[in-house]
């Protein structure tokens, strides 16, 4: 799975692969507007000054890592645009990159993400449930991570965002953008021989929730910080494809290790809701031309305000208005505008039921 490659040998998209090698040289030899997206999890540039202690005087197995390491904070800068600009040139114009940090480098990525032109969606907290506490006392714990997340330019188009699959998987309520979710530990870890396999690895549960929300089955998805493969393995897991850059050898051999036990969710669990947008359009006259509805019939709010007559051409009729659904419901409430949809109603044994109800109907007979 692992493969160190020459630069001929990137004409066609390494899938399923790790690459190993410096990341901007090696997204530098990918074919141009290639992946769906990335998600990059970077070096912090921590800048650590020597050991810190628990209570107990025991050591914090921290971040000492020599990729971790760099000069200066302008060298830092040097390599956050020259990697964003590579990551640039192989997402593909309708992708999105997901970069995740802390106070110490999240501010200088954003910076750079903007003057490079991408176009921000979201900046998403991760808050940890389970942070690690600050031994010291002198600030307050560190208990998030920043994510931000951007689409290739502000005029880029179909951008995937699934929405509904975001909504139902918090119980129907529309997802925000603060995530508590608990740092990885336990038998999630890798370890080596009893110890942290990688430092800084990222709990699987936080990339199911990027790579859920904003890909596709099938889509590439490129990471071009691997470490211990985590969004490799979601990506496995999820029917997407991937492809890893590692500088580390020993990370590349972890990660191998790592992917060769994941195995692909069955496809009838990996489906998701699909996006309303994504549905086919109904126009309400549909619904009279298949006698779902009959002319005459009357329609009410869930209040049983305002009522309406259905037209033979599909509008609407009540004592203020006439129009559409939208139209005639905007104007017996008020308002500037009104999804009809959700608005009317129609009577069943005396119950109210919305008439978006028939409109589904008649979706799921076309599929």
């Amino acid at each position: 799975m692992a493969i160190k490659q020459k630069l001929s040998e990137l004409s066609a998209l390494p899938l399923d692969q790790i690459l190993h090698g410096d990341c901007i040289e090696m997204m530098n030899r990918l074919p141009e507007k290639s992946v769906d997206v990335i998600f990059a999890d970077p070096p912090y540039n921590l800048q650590l000054q020597g050991e810190l202690h628990r209570p107990n005087n025991t050591v914090v197995d921290g971040v000492d890592d020599d990729w971790d390491k760099f000069e200066s904070l302008a060298s830092y800068d040097i390599f956050t645009r020259a990697w964003l600009a590579a990551a640039r040139r192989v997402l593909k114009d309708n992708g999105t990159i997901w970069v995740i940090g802390s106070y110490h480098n999240i501010f200088k990525v954003g910076s750079a993400l903007q003057d490079l032109d991408y176009w921000v969606l979201n900046d998403i907290i991760w808050r940890k449930t389970n942070p690690m506490p600050n031994f010291r006392g002198t600030r307050f714990t560190n208990a998030h991570e920043t994510l931000i997340w951007c689409s290739k330019n502000k005029d880029a188009k179909n951008v995937t965002f699934n929405y509904e699959a975001m909504k139902e998987l918090n119980e129907g309520l529309q997802m925000r953008s603060d995530w508590l979710l608990p740092i990885c530990s336990g038998q999630e870890r890798v370890t080596v021989n009893g110890h942290k396999g990688h430092a800084t690895q990222k709990p699987e549960s936080l990339l199911y929730r990027v790579l859920l929300s904003s890909t596709k089955p099938g889509d590439v998805v490129l990471d071009p910080f691997f470490g211990s493969g985590t969004s490799g393995a979601v990506a496995k897991k999820l029917d997407r494809r991937f492809i890893g850059i590692e500088r580390e050898e020993k990370y590349v051999k972890l990660a191998t290790d790592r992917l060769k036990t994941v195995t692909k969710l069955e496809n009838n669990v990996i489906s998701i809701t699909a996006s309303k947008r994504a549905e086919p359009r109904i126009p309400f006259g549909t619904l009279v031309e298949r006698g779902l509805l009959t002319p005459g019939a009357v329609l009410f709010d869930p209040s049983r305000r305002f009522s309406a007559r259905v037209r033979a051409d599909g509008t609407l009729i009540s004592e203020r208005a006439k129009g559409s659904i939208h139209q005639v419901g905007a104007e017996m409430m008020g308002a500037p505008s009104c999804n009809g949809w959700t608005f009317w109603h129609f009577e069943v044994k005396g119950q109210l039921v919305p008439i978006d109800m028939l409109r589904q109907k008649v979706r799921a007979e076309l599929h």
